[in-house]
């Protein structure tokens, strides 16, 4: 039996003294509403009302319990609309500096979509779990390693002209004795400088005898891709960032590196139905499983 339900109807026939009054204003039928006081009195064991044929008239024992009946249905009514604003409630997530504003705005209305109102936060990889820790914000797309990513995007180096190659060697960087004219460097945009992938590329990086200044640190993505067009430097970048940014993007000849993503949650954040429901707009925001674009496109031969 549906004892709110049950409960409701009760409550609203002997508040206006009717089935056929009380069931209207209680939002159901009056056949509803009298099956469900009838079950109700079966429940007890007890009738609640006097039946007439004009009017409900509460007995004794409808009477006495009419007041914990009116608690019930108040008590539901709170429930319903506690439930209702909490998923109403922002959810506060902070995302990768990387994300467009298109993907990002097409997320936002994908979510809407399925109820939930997303409330972004743009910040860098420590930033992000910072926010998190501090319960900031309700969850986070946080860099991790491979091995513990939901989504991933590979990572390549992207420069301002056709290398002519199906992958690029950090040794063809390095600085001979004949050489003329300033090291081509490679830059990591804030969002790769995170150890489970600057590490490794620092390693290759001594292991071919390149100088410490050829790898370096970009405090944002638009100084790095500045030096990149104007020079013969690379980015490290993802293939669909190659193509907003018109660069020929290879992999990395020697190594595999990539980016790899994972919700993290707050204490009171529970971000699973987040990537069941938005799991694909997460994945073109983050240019996971994206092809490479225009320009980004491999060449001929390898290094």
């Amino acid at each position: 039996m549906d004892l709110v339900g049950a409960s409701r109807a009760f409550v609203s026939v002997s508040e206006h003294g009717g089935f056929t009054v009380g069931a209207a204003a209680a939002r159901m039928s009056q056949s509803v509403a009298s099956r469900r006081v009838a079950a109700l009195e079966e429940r007890f064991g007890e009738p609640l009302f006097e039946r007439t044929s004009r009017r409900a008239v509460l007995t004794p024992f409808g009477r006495d319990m009419l007041p914990a009946a009116r608690q019930l249905v108040q008590a539901a009514d709170v429930l319903l609309h506690e439930a209702e604003a909490v998923k109403r409630k922002p959810w506060r997530l902070a995302v990768p500096g990387i994300c467009s504003t298109a993907t990002l705005a097409r997320l936002v209305a994908e979510a809407r979509g399925h109820g939930i109102t997303l409330d972004l936060r743009v910040a860098a990889p420590a930033r992000r779990r910072e926010l998190v820790h501090a319960q900031q914000v309700r969850a986070a797309l946080l860099a991790v390693p491979a091995d513990e990513a939901e989504w991933s995007v590979p990572l390549g180096l992207a420069g301002a002209h056709d290398p002519g190659v199906q992958r690029v060697y950090l040794e063809t960087l390095r600085i001979g004795r004949a050489s003329s004219g300033p090291a081509r460097r490679v830059w990591i945009q804030p969002e790769d400088d995170v150890p489970h992938i600057r590490d490794p590329l620092t390693r290759l990086r001594d292991a071919v005898g390149l100088r410490p200044s050829q790898l370096v640190s970009a405090p944002d993505l638009t100084t790095a891709a500045a030096e990149v067009i104007s020079t013969g430097d690379l980015l490290l970048c993802s293939p669909a960032q190659a193509g907003e940014l018109a660069l020929d993007w290879r992999p990395v000849g020697g190594i595999a590196l990539g980016r790899g993503f994972a919700l993290g949650a707050a204490a009171d954040g529970n971000p699973r139905h987040l990537a069941a429901r938005l799991g694909e707009a997460i994945a073109r925001c983050l240019g996971a499983g994206t092809g490479a674009g225009p320009g980004a496109g491999p060449g001929k031969g390898t290094v």
